[in-house]
């Protein structure tokens, strides 16, 4: 089905959903009804607050709707006979008004993807002086609403199983919370009822999977009012997830020509005015130091730091190109509202790198990096579903650097690598960085959540800035292209993202403790210690279950700490110099000689399986 074609849908769902509505609320004063992801929503002014046991009377409603076969008919009315016609809804005839002021295109974002925005942006429309000869209607049935479309044709295409109210919520017209506060229904919304069976029961998952729930049962990470809202503190479990990433990180990335760099975590303000950071991203910086020489900050980005490291001496085009990569901690100031676990924090650290190379290189470099993301989500952590969005600038150029050549080509080859990497992409306007295009890798977890995993950019404004240059074939001196790349984000997100698409179970290779010994009784803890010892020989990490406890209760607490391997150890294991086996989610294993799971976990570990 096409994207178009499911917008289709979703917004029939919405006037289906508002003709239910005013069935039992007659004198309901309606708002908007826009797609927004996995369905729609409608806005009400209504005589008194909605309750759960509304909820399914409108759903039997919707799905009687739904049965009548209802054609969606456009019809075109004259301003004056839609003025008269929604005389009795005041939030149509300020819709209304708005398209006369500002033209349908406000009429577009405000009905269908930015309506909260639409009134603190409207000074960026002029006010049009053509007149707009008529304005659009929708009708089903005996309902009719102001609408551009598009629809599907009939109610009959709309499946009755493949929807749901999803909740209820406040909303001030227009975003403005000095107007009315409506009621605002969500619904979910899908082609098939199988799609919508799985949109549930990822719903439901994620919140068995919330990250901050399973960090604090895995002790994995915590937060403290002392040190600060956005500061998170890595427990020893969580510090080993890290550890085990950045390690692999290092090593991947010395295979692909990668160079490791180390930069401060603070720096005087002339280096962020040089970079530019300073006006355009002050806001998101933490407030400077006033020193004796001058104001510092903390590091809010490591591209400024890591130029320095790059013009610190002269280099030749058979130099080039150079890779610097560094796990760099920074710190930006989020607003306390904003902050949301590991997702959203104040302090982070980037799996960060940037490449200097010729314009004829550029290309090349930005499609190995995107075979670097690919390579990091398929093949190591078996992310299945994820694609490119390329930012592109908006049409107010003052927000962004004013080199019109530079743009042009950065776009043109970043365009041309993700072409050829032949990973899905789609573009957006108006998300661009001051100082190029970007690329935002989005991954999806299996309960749906989706991430800004990395950002990558291709910069040209930093060679300007900071007099980035190489010695080409002739002796002259010539810019170089900067190639921002971070495939894994920070730590914070990207951790934050695999513990809710493992539920907690992370591979083998990244389990904080990957064995547990556990002895039946009092009588197999000598053997349980050998077992362990063993184990640790070989850098498997591993806990001794030695305490008094029932073996049922041993296995149970660490099934609920998600260990991968249960080693369970009595009479029988203990004369033959075998383990019974149990595996995380699989059950038991059966019994296997000690020598074998050794050198069998070791290889699985080391080939990150």
């Amino acid at each position: 089905m096409h994207n178009n074609d499911f917008h289709d849908i979703r917004h029939s769902f919405a006037h289906v959903l508002a003709a239910a509505v005013v069935k039992f609320f007659p004198d309901a004063k309606l708002g908007v009804g826009p797609v927004v992801e996995n369905g729609c929503y409608y806005d009400f002014l209504l005589p008194r607050p909605l309750t759960p046991e509304d909820l399914p009377k409108i759903e039997k409603e919707m799905k009687k709707i739904i049965g009548r076969n209802l054609p969606f008919e456009r019809e075109e009315k004259s301003l004056e006979e839609a003025l008269a016609f929604f005389g009795k809804q005041p939030f149509k005839i300020d819709l209304i008004n708005d398209i006369q002021k500002y033209g349908k295109t406000i009429f577009k974002e405000i009905q269908e993807m930015k309506f909260g925005e639409s009134d603190q942006r409207k000074t960026e429309y002029p006010r049009t002086t053509k007149k707009i000869p008529t304005i659009s209607t929708y009708k089903i049935g005996d309902f009719i609403d102001l609408c551009r479309g598009g629809h599907i044709a009939n109610t009959k295409e709309l499946n009755p199983d493949a929807f749901k109210i999803e909740k209820i919520s406040g909303a001030y017209w227009r975003g403005d919370q000095k107007r009315e506060q409506m009621q605002r229904i969500y619904v979910v919304a899908f082609a098939a009822k199988e799609d919508i069976d799985t949109y549930l029961w990822q719903q439901e998952e994620a919140k068995k999977r919330d990250h901050r729930v399973l960090g604090e049962k895995l002790k994995l990470f915590t937060f403290a009012p002392e040190v600060g809202p956005g500061l998170p503190l890595w427990l020893p479990n969580g510090t080993i997830i890290r550890d085990q990433i950045e390690a692999y990180a290092k090593e991947v990335e010395k295979e692909w020509g990668y160079q490791r760099v180390s930069t401060p975590h603070i720096a005087k303000e002339d280096l962020y005015k040089m970079s530019g950071h300073i006006p355009y991203y002050r806001d998101s910086m933490y407030p400077p130091m006033k020193l004796d020489d001058g104001d510092y900050y903390l590091k809010a980005m490591n591209c400024p730091h890591t130029h320095m490291i790059y013009r610190s001496q002269k280099h030749s085009y058979r130099e080039l190109p150079i890779r610097y990569a560094e796990y760099g901690a920074v710190y930006r100031y989020e607003l306390s509202g904003t902050l949301a676990g590991l997702l959203r924090v104040r302090g982070f650290t980037q799996n960060d790198a940037h490449i200097y190379c010729t314009e004829d290189q550029a290309e090349e470099e930005f499609l190995n990096v995107m075979k670097l993301h690919e390579y990091w989500y398929k093949k190591v952590f078996g992310i299945k579903d994820f694609y490119m969005r390329l930012s592109l600038p908006s049409k107010d150029k003052t927000k962004y650097a004013d080199i019109p050549e530079g743009w042009r080509k950065a776009v043109e080859i970043i365009r041309k690598a993700m072409k050829r990497s032949k990973l899905p992409y789609v573009e957006a306007e108006g998300e661009a960085a001051f100082y190029g295009p970007k690329v935002d890798f989005q991954i999806k977890s299996v309960v749906g959540r989706e991430e800004a995993a990395s950002t990558n950019q291709l910069d040209f404004l930093a060679t300007e800035r900071f007099g980035l240059t190489y010695i080409d074939a002739d002796g002259k001196e010539k810019p170089v292209y900067v190639i921002h790349r971070a495939p894994l984000g920070s730590h914070e997100r990207f951790v934050a993202f695999l513990i809710e698409h493992y539920a907690g179970a992370f591979p083998l290779w990244l389990a904080p403790v990957q064995v547990a010994v556990l002895p039946i009784g009092k009588s197999h803890k000598a053997y349980a210690r050998q077992v362990k010892k063993a184990l640790e020989q070989e850098n498997i990490r591993t806990v001794l279950r030695d305490d008094n406890e029932t073996i049922g209760k041993k296995i149970r607490e660490c099934e609920l700490q998600k260990i991968p391997y249960l080693l369970i150890v009595g009479d029988k294991e203990k004369s033959k110099k075998t383990v019974s086996v149990r595996m995380q989610g699989r059950g038991d294993a059966g019994a296997m000689k000690l020598g074998k799971f050794l050198k069998k976990t070791a290889q699985k570990i080391e080939k990150k399986k």
